[in-house]
């Protein structure tokens, strides 16, 4: 595929006359296109109907769209019986160090994937200050940056397969300032962090990201939240949050973000829209309701959620927050003092006011919660960990106990899935109009240095099980509305006007997949499974993917900054 040049441009204004479904195309006249893809099923992402067209393409960007497209082209695909839709936009991903480690994105774009978000109160950038310099080595390149900018600097240089965007994360920004302390910021401490917001979006972030479920986003109060926010309103960015509490408090924490949103005057995406406390099960439709009465009223507040019902966090996450601060050293030194383990025993079994217990969630049942994390218990429940630690062991120990010991042996941080919400509520948010689809997964391969750990399906599997579970066998959703919630709606979020549609002039990020074998085969037990169906993936008009999980190598992905869709940040 040729690079794009003014000339390609020039050529792309005559390959084609403009197309509209329902009325042909003229002959070409300008010379060939690079790329047709003939006779598919259009679905353009905007949730109107889908027809049978054909789509050209030169350069980096669509040419003509429509029905009886004539043009001659360097490459054709036959899409007869193939749906031929937008690249999927993940709107939720922590690929960020993955992609500099393999720029090839192997599970994220065998899933349809063209566009990654990256960001959730972590994020690459900033680190500066009392956050050290970021640092990415393996033997052969060596990044540091210490901006956001510099990590899209670095993605630049080192090539990558899919396009690349991100939030700026209220965890960097306040540990730069703040580093691992948990006592209260000074007026000219949250100058400070504005002015690193300030930064990141004038580097091109998408807007805010924070996690306020755990230290150190948990630290930042509403009013905390609307002030720093004042940046993102400025530049028009998105504040994008996983709530504070997703269980027993989940109702008072979407009323925050969308208070947060209101007084600031931002769009909210809520991260990963779920009920995760067993005894609020099936009633997603009356948290529904408090985001739809917000809209009614003017607050633009939208989610996304992923296709599955367990989610991936820590077993450190089922520490009481007090025991982090300091950091790591001083969470080992807490869970190793006997006063210490007291104390948090205590917290976790009886819990604390407004804190989010991933531990009582699931009812304090051990085999609901999955080691994913690389280590001697990888793909082990709690519960059988439990039976091989305490074999032989009379009395039994503690369950707790042994969850401090395998922490403190696995440096305070063990990653885990946990089984906390149902699938009806999962579906309920799911239909939402204003609901979206985002994997929280990562660029993993079933092969080479990217085949570790047991992770969560999702990072393999999320927009396949969307189209073949969700679509085709269960019916939850029409063809066009599930395309619609993984392209054109996560795009209007992040305000893209040239991604996730099909239509001239839209950058040519295109996936091709088969209606009736599409779905995923990625599990809980055996995450390290690409999916069916996903037959070419098409990035910024160069092909990636081809029949038969054919990587072809190519790495035409770049970073989207926010206010220039080709990648200048904002003057």
């Amino acid at each position: 595929m040729l690079h794009p040049t003014r000339r390609d441009l020039f050529r792309a204004a005559t390959c084609a006359a403009v197309a509209w479904p329902g009325r042909a195309s003229a002959d070409t006249s300008g010379g060939p296109c690079d790329l047709f893809v003939r006779g598919g099923t259009v679905v353009d992402g905007t949730g109107n109907p889908w027809f049978r067209g054909d789509v050209a393409v030169t350069g980096e960007r669509i040419v003509a769209v429509g029905r009886g497209v004539n043009a001659k082209a360097r490459r054709e695909i036959d899409a007869t019986g193939l749906v031929v839709a937008p690249g999927f936009i993940d709107i939720h991903s922590h690929s960020d160090l993955l992609l500099l480690e393999d720029g090839a994105a192997q599970s994220k774009v065998r899933q349809g994937v063209t566009l990654e978000v990256l960001g959730e109160g972590q994020s690459v950038g900033p680190s500066k200050g009392k956050l050290p310099p970021a640092q990415f080595r393996d033997g052969v390149r060596a990044f540091e940056w210490t901006t956001l900018g510099g990590y899209f600097d670095a993605i630049d240089r080192s090539g990558v397969s899919v396009n690349v965007a991100s939030y700026v994360g209220l965890d960097n920004v306040w540990q730069c300032v703040m580093g691992a302390s948990h006592v209260r910021p000074t007026v000219d401490q949250f100058r400070e962090m504005r002015e690193l917001i300030d930064e990141a979006m004038r580097e091109g972030a998408f807007g805010l990201s924070s996690l306020l479920a755990m230290p150190p986003g948990s630290l930042a109060t509403t009013d905390d939240l609307v002030g720093l926010c004042e940046p993102v309103r400025r530049f028009g960015g998105l504040f994008s949050t996983h709530n504070r509490n997703e269980g027993l408090g989940v109702f008072e924490a979407v009323k925050e973000v969308i208070a947060v949103g209101e007084r600031a005057g931002v769009p909210v995406d809520v991260i990963h829209l779920k009920i995760a406390d067993q005894a609020l099960w099936g009633r997603m439709g009356e948290l529904v309701a408090v985001i739809a009465a917000a809209r009614r009223r003017g607050v633009d507040v939208q989610a996304n959620v992923y296709p599955y019902t367990r989610g991936n966090n820590n077993l450190a996450s089922i520490i009481p927050p007090w025991a982090h601060e300091g950091g790591k050293a001083k969470l080992l030194a807490r869970l190793k003092d006997p006063a210490d383990r007291v104390r948090i025993k205590r917290e976790i079994t009886a819990g604390i006011p407004g804190w989010y217990n991933h531990y009582t969630a699931v009812g304090g049942d051990w085999s609901r919660m999955l080691i994913s994390g690389k280590g001697r218990f990888e793909g082990l429940t709690m519960d059988r960990v439990l039976t091989v630690v305490s074999k032989g062991r009379t009395p039994p120990p503690d369950p707790l106990d042994i969850l401090f010991d395998l922490l403190v042996e696995e440096g305070g941080s063990i990653p885990c899935v946990y089984a906390h919400h149902e699938e009806k509520d999962m579906t309920t948010a799911l239909i939402q109009p204003w609901c979206s689809v985002g994997s929280d997964g990562s660029a993993y391969a079933i092969e080479g240095p990217l085949r570790r750990g047991n992770p969560h399906p999702r990072n393999f599997g999320t927009f396949p099980r969307v189209l073949g579970r969700y679509v085709r066998e269960q019916q939850v959703l029409e063809l066009e509305n599930a395309v619609r919630k993984m392209t054109s709606l996560n795009a209007a979020k992040l305000g893209l006007t040239d991604r996730g549609v099909i239509r001239p002039g839209a950058f040519a990020d295109l996936t091709l997949f088969d209606p009736a074998r599409v779905i995923d085969h990625s599990t809980y037990d055996k995450p390290f499974a690409y999916n069916d169906g996903i037959e070419y993936v098409i990035v910024n008009g160069t092909l990636v993917l081809e029949p038969g999980g054919k990587h072809t190598g190519a790495k035409p992905g770049r970073v989207i900054r926010r206010g220039a869709g080709t990648g200048n940040p904002p003057k």
